[in-house]
């Protein structure tokens, strides 16, 4: 069996690389002949842990191959995945769908033999519909089928995420199409790896709905967070006690500056612009997209007021400026609406992060990049934690004490105990924690359990 991949960007690279592992044959494409010649000399594009190691291996075992070449690519291929960019379009939030549309009509014209037309890219409801009609209106002789087949890979753990899924959802109307899907998916079936087969509408809705919900968690604990701060909780007890309810779950309930990324932001707008266009308007998304905006704006404001109210003439050392660990994205990542906010009220921005200060350097003006955390920190007035990268979990608080201007941290994710930190004569500043410390436990109390 041989697949063609269209798009050699994170989703296209990924999942086509891990077709590959399942023993496929895979041939990526991509217009972008730079690109492709980065690939076949061995430059991965894109950060993503473990990435490069498994295409050096599928590319030896000949299981993987780069090309610009599509024609050649569709005539051989059983399967084609559209993997290309949907980025928000302008104006408006709706999903850009140019490009999907542009691989569809060049698919049409080169199918030979029966091809079953896959969807990977993130499509608004009724895409797969239309890119059924396109190809006839290309090609009314052609013999093709039309799945749904959404990614929900997490950056960062993406080849565990393809490998080792949840779930895998596949909509088709086709058992043909159906059939194929099965094929290509089996060696998850060895893992009992749920496969729902449902229909394309359903399939992209699902994707919409995952996302959209994910950042609906994200929004409510940071939310959630603000009300700690003001009764003198601690949001960090608060998610740990939801969590346990198994109903709810611990995962995305931690509070920091709002979230980001290549998927969250775009999918949730576009969600919304969906639900108009079907008169089913999606009134909690759209609060959970302008909340979220508003938060990233709201930290830049948390950071000046620990500063005294003003960073006139300061230098603010950043750690951190990918919207998350173990990725170079910083697409949509609050540092890239925090850092500015902070220059325009004065702030001299000294900033690190492990792997994305390139990318990022794209998208961010007069910023001093430095070696590491502590070049960062160095003589500054204070220190402020965006990103949560390992590295940053276990500071030397010595050094740090010996370097900075002001012994002041703002600890945008939570990764110190505020206790300890004040113990040692740090300002510290954190997320749904009153800056009034509880009072120590009376000895001799017992515990009274609630009904």
């Amino acid at each position: 069996m041989h697949i063609g991949v269209i798009g050699t960007g994170y989703v296209g690279l990924v999942s086509g690389t891990c077709f590959a592992e399942f023993g496929i044959d895979v041939t990526c494409v991509d217009v972008n002949e730079d690109k492709i010649k980065r690939l076949n000399k061995g430059e991965i594009p894109i950060y993503e842990p473990g990435l490069d190691d498994l295409v050096e291996k599928q590319v030896k075992a000949n299981r993987l191959f780069f090309t610009t070449n599509l024609p050649e690519t569709v005539k051989k291929s059983d399967a084609v995945f559209i993997a290309v960019g949907t980025p928000p379009r302008k104006g408006d939030g709706h999903a850009d769908l140019t490009y999907v549309y542009e691989a569809a009509r060049e698919v049409a014209r080169n199918l030979e033999g029966y091809t079953l037309i896959v969807t990977k890219s993130t499509v608004p409801v009724g895409t797969a519909r239309e890119i059924e009609r396109i190809v006839r209106e290309e090609n009314p002789q052609a013999d093709f089928d039309v799945a749904s087949n959404p990614e929900f890979l997490r950056e960062g753990a993406a080849i565990n995420d393809f490998l080792r899924p949840d779930r895998v959802v596949i909509g088709c109307d086709s058992e043909r199409g159906r059939e194929l899907m099965r094929r290509l998916y089996r060696p998850l079936f060895l893992n009992e790896t749920p496969i729902v087969f449902t229909t394309p509408e359903t399939s992209e809705i699902t994707k919409y709905a995952a996302n959209a919900f994910l950042a609906t968690k994200i929004t409510f604990i940071n939310e959630i967070a603000d009300l700690c701060e003001k009764a003198n909780a601690n949001v960090q007890d608060v998610a740990k006690a939801m969590g346990m309810d198994k109903r709810i779950g611990g995962k995305f309930l931690h509070a920091g500056p709002g979230y980001g990324g290549s998927c969250f932001p775009k999918d949730t707008l576009a969600l919304t612009q969906i639900g108009h266009d079907y008169n089913a308007p999606q009134t909690l998304v759209e609060r959970v997209v302008a909340v979220n905006t508003a938060r990233q704006r709201q930290m830049a404001r948390r950071i000046i007021a620990a500063c005294g109210g003003s960073v006139e003439g300061k230098r603010i050392a950043i750690l951190g400026v990918a919207f998350k660990p173990n990725t170079d994205d910083v697409r949509d990542a609050p540092s890239l609406v925090i850092i500015p906010e902070l220059q325009l009220a004065g702030a001299e921005i000294a900033a690190y992060d492990p792997v994305a200060m390139d990318e990022a350097a794209h998208h961010l003006e007069q910023v001093i990049w430095c070696k590491d955390s502590y070049d960062a920190a160095k003589g500054a007035d204070a220190l402020v934690i965006i990103t949560e990268w390992n590295e940053f979990r276990a500071l030397n608080l010595d050094k740090l004490e010996e370097i900075l201007n002001v012994k002041r941290i703002i600890d945008l994710r939570n990764i110190y105990k505020r206790e300890e930190m004040r113990e040692r004569g740090f300002h510290y500043v954190s997320i749904g924690k009153s800056d009034v410390l509880p009072a120590p436990a009376v000895a001799g109390l017992r515990e009274v359990k609630t009904a």
